[in-house]
């Protein structure tokens, strides 16, 4: 069975659903089989980023119904040859329970080498129902107080759901600005703020930000893309040491 891992954040707007198709996508140029799944029921964004929104037919809400079988549902991504995207629901109200994560994901990690789970952002009923099946957690954050300290309430909650795997991805950082902005000297202080181990520092991009915006994959070759296929070695269990942040 493939690893399951959550993706959330406890702020909204970190970039946690583009770290979430950042790290499929170089999971998928590693050539693992990697399926994603939309948590973010009625706020659901990953198809329009992936490119599959004019194909999209059925979604998790159905298969979970039993309106129609999983592969109708999960759609190829253009551009990568085993990234496949399962859908979130258009509306909030068909957020997908706890108990049938647990039975519906297990079933499908045993086709993928990766399911990486989308998150909403927070510590609501999505991330219960998102969690739910999952290993591991990644929480995305951005290097400032008040996303930290509700990344620390993050991390109690997976805690509680029985997710002591945890990795701490620093998300948009650049140098100067973290500097100027003087709230910590380092990222020990970033680590200690929210008591989550550090796995990846991803650098401000546009280029990232664009290839979002037109649905079309990033240049592997963009500050960002070569942040997130260091973060899937070291998330295979690969030993690769952080670049100096003066390189951010």
């Amino acid at each position: 069975m493939g690893a399951i891992t959550v993706i959330t954040s406890g702020k909204g707007g970190v970039g946690k659903s583009t770290t979430s198709v950042g790290l499929a996508c170089a999971l998928s140029r590693r050539g693992r089989r990697v399926l994603l799944v939309d948590g973010d029921a009625g706020l659901r964004s990953l198809d329009r980023m992936l490119g599959v929104e004019a194909s999209l037919v059925y979604d998790i809400s159905d298969v979970a119904a039993g309106r129609c079988e999983p592969i109708r549902a999960i759609y190829p991504c253009p551009g990568f040859q085993d990234l496949f995207l399962l859908p979130a629901p258009a509306r909030e109200q068909d957020t997908i329970a706890p108990d049938v994560m647990k039975k519906l994901i297990p079933m499908l990690a045993a086709y993928y080498d990766h399911v990486l789970i989308d998150s909403p952002a927070g510590v609501g009923t999505g991330l219960l129902s998102a969690a739910a099946a999952a290993q591991r957690a990644l929480v995305v954050s951005n290097p400032d107080p008040v996303c930290l300290r509700d990344n620390a309430i993050t991390r109690r909650v997976l805690e509680e759901l029985g997710i002591r795997e945890q990795r701490l991805v620093i998300n948009r950082f650049q140098y100067s600005r973290f500097k100027k902005l003087g709230c910590f000297q380092d990222l020990d202080d970033i680590i200690d703020e929210s008591g989550i181990q550090l796995i990846a520092v991803i650098p401000e991009d546009v280029q990232l930000a664009a290839a979002s915006a037109k649905a079309q994959p990033a240049s592997h070759r963009s500050a960002g893309s070569m942040a997130y296929s260091r973060l899937a070695a070291r998330l295979e269990g690969e030993r690769v040491p952080l670049p100096s942040l003066r390189k951010f």
